[in-house]
Formats: structure tokens, C-alpha cells, sequence
């Protein structure tokens, strides 16, 4: 099974280390892959150059989704460009 890979803002994190889900990357990426978050849910999160794998649950203290993940995990990804061959 393929993780889904959704945006999250590696800034917005809250007082435990846990990614907010709340913001407008994460928001629009959930909706153009039709994902509906559930406790316990692996996605791939990134950000610009960066990427990690985390679980969600929902905060019942901020009253919304966030995802756990291993700061020392965080992996930099590269950007390949693939040029066509004139």
C-alpha cells in the first residue's frame, strides 16, 4: 500500500513536536487525493525539500488533526528534472 504524500508546514507544530494538519497546502492537498484523516492513518509529509513519515490523531486539545512524527527522521529529498532530448 502507498503512503499518501500530503503538504505540511514543518513550523506549525505543536507544544508535543505533532504537525498541524490545518493549513491551506495540507487542506488542499487531503482534497485532491479524496483523503479523509482517521486516527492512526500513515501519510508522508513534506515541505519544499524536506520529508517525513508520520501517523495521525486528532488533538482534543486544539480540536484538530495533527501527525506524529520523528523529528530526527526528517529526510532530504531531492528534485530531479527530467529534460526531453531535442
Amino acid at each position: 500500500m502507498i503512503t499518501p504524500r500530503v503538504f505540511a508546514d514543518f513550523h506549525n507544530a505543536d507544544a508535543e513536536g505533532h504537525l498541524r494538519l490545518n493549513c491551506t497546502g495540507t487542506i488542499e492537498d487531503l482534497a485532491n487525493q479524496s483523503i479523509e484523516l482517521r486516527d492512526g492513518q500513515l501519510l508522508t509529509l513534506y515541505s519544499e525539500d524536506l520529508e517525513v513519515d508520520g501517523v495521525v490523531q486528532f488533538s482534543e486539545e486544539e480540536k484538530l488533526w495533527v501527525a506524529a512524527i520523528d523529528w530526527d527522521k526528517i529526510r532530504q529529498v531531492e528534485d530531479f528534472v527530467v529534460q526531453a532530448k531535442v
